[in-house]
């Protein structure tokens, strides 16, 4: 946004164009740091905003599948809700919970199903909590995006975990 100010000089108008909100170069925000493993590390927050934020931060090859999960969510959950807790965007039905978690770690993208063990058929990497189920993604996999879409429907129309945030009343 810029603003127009008139000066006077030598007694005629003079016109100088102000940046509002204008920040040198190097005052600007750094990307946010990376925890072990090369987890983004996101404030927490609530909205599409800071799991955009989170995507955006993923390193290499990870911020392009995490774009592609998020619209595969997106598009298979319409409205669902997403937020940044722990440093992982979670997606979720309002007042029925969060269905499912998205990590980064060195060498893959864990994606867990908080209720995993009644998908059909099962993801294939198994939890310490009975219910939980995760899918690995590694760099140069394919991402069977049809078996991807129908966990993620039939997940968010189970129960699903309950945190705070889940839904609006409480």
């Amino acid at each position: 946004m810029t603003d127009t100010v008139l000066k006077r000089t030598s007694g005629k108008p003079e016109k100088i164009m102000k940046t509002a909100n204008a920040k040198p170069a190097a005052v600007q925000a750094a990307p946010p740091p990376l925890l072990s493993g090369g987890n983004p590390q996101i404030a927490k927050g609530y909205g599409d905003a800071p799991v955009q934020a989170y995507i955006a931060a993923m390193p290499g090859w990870k911020a392009d599948v995490g774009c592609r999960l998020d619209a595969l969510i997106t598009r298979t959950v319409p409205g669902v809700h997403k937020a940044v807790k722990w440093n992982s965007p979670f997606y979720g039905v309002e007042c029925q919970g969060w269905f499912l978690g998205i990590h980064c770690f060195a060498k893959y993208i864990k994606v867990a199903f908080f209720r995993g063990a009644s998908l059909s058929p099962v993801p294939p990497e198994t939890s310490k909590q009975k219910d939980v189920r995760y899918f690995h993604i590694r760099e140069g996999d394919r991402l069977d995006e049809e078996q991807f879409a129908a966990w993620v429907k039939q997940a968010s129309q189970l129960p699903g975990e309950r945190m705070q945030g889940a839904c609006r009343s409480g």
